[in-house]
């Protein structure tokens, strides 16, 4: 207990210490430090891939060391392709993940600049061409972000479907070997 509750503290400090440091205006532009935040995702996202993958695959491990015969064998093989087939599974759906959030950070840092580079070219003297300017640009923003969407839900979708595929096939294969160890069953009588 008193383990866990220095580790807790320990991660509220060092929460408190980069959410701090990301409040500290940086020294280069602000596209800069959006950048060192939108990295942050992908290093929370890795952390949670492997505390998740960690007890499946030690499980695997144990499983695997196991000599046992017979049914109890048969058991314990097909609990281990179920864990294989589950984390892959969730390898898959990481992978992804991280392709959306990849993309979405392209995204907004081509949005960013896009943003930037209208801004910087307005001429500073004649407000209704300036107008007119971030009026198309917010249109243009607005169709892009639509398409984006699409794009982003697309990969969703192909990733999930990617993984939940690898689960299908192993539930597929386990009513196969149910069916087969019923027909041996009935068989033997």
């Amino acid at each position: 207990m008193a383990t866990s509750s220095k580790t807790t503290a320990a991660k509220r400090t060092a929460a408190k210490k980069a959410g701090a440091a990301a409040a500290k205006p940086a020294g280069g532009s602000s596209s800069a430090s959006a950048a060192r935040a939108m990295a942050d995702p992908m290093e929370n996202m890795q952390k949670m891939q492997k505390a998740l993958a960690k007890p499946l695959q030690e499980m695997g491990e144990r499983l695997q060391q196991l000599k046992i015969s017979g049914a109890a064998g048969a058991i314990a093989a097909n609990g281990r392709k179920d864990l294989e087939a589950l984390m892959r599974a969730n390898q898959k759906s990481y992978q992804g993940l991280q392709a959306v959030v990849q993309r979405q950070t392209e995204m907004l840092r081509d949005s960013i600049a896009a943003w930037q580079g209208t801004v910087k070219s307005m001429p500073s003297n004649d407000p209704k061409e300036n107008i007119a300017k971030l009026d198309a640009m917010g249109r243009a923003a607005f169709k892009q972000a639509l398409d984006d969407i699409r794009e982003l839900a697309d990969m969703a979708a192909k990733s999930q479907a990617e993984a939940f595929e690898i689960v299908r096939g192993r539930i597929a294969s386990n009513v196969d070997e149910v069916k087969r160890m019923l027909k041996q069953s009935g068989g033997a009588k």
